[in-house]
């Protein structure tokens, strides 16, 4: 078994306005984000399956052209290659999943 203390871990920007810390594993990447109100993150897609759980504020997401405005405690599940992007409506907390591990964020 491996702890790890979130403020030991290295701070990633992803874009202007996300960022936060990830853990990687053999098979998923975890990260745990601060995004701030205002924060866009680009239309895109990638391999990876993703979770994406909202701890705190309201965040529009869109997957494959649907729309839903996240408030805390909601779930979106990202299947592989699905085009997907977001806007923070307010400042927001989230977690993602990734698998398998996002090399691109080490």
């Amino acid at each position: 078994m491996i702890f790890h203390e979130r403020d030991s871990l290295i701070r990633k920007e992803l874009v202007p306005g996300i960022s936060g810390e990830l853990i990687h594993t053999e098979t998923m990447s975890i990260g745990y984000f601060d995004i701030e109100k205002g924060a866009i993150l680009p239309e895109h897609s990638h391999v990876h399956e993703q979770v994406t759980s909202l701890l705190a504020g309201e965040l529009e997401m869109t997957v494959n052209g649907e729309s839903k405005i996240m408030k805390a405690g909601h779930v979106a599940t990202i299947p592989p290659h699905a085009v997907h992007a977001a806007l923070a409506l307010t400042d927001c907390k989230v977690i993602d999943v990734f698998n398998p591990v996002r090399e691109d964020y080490k």
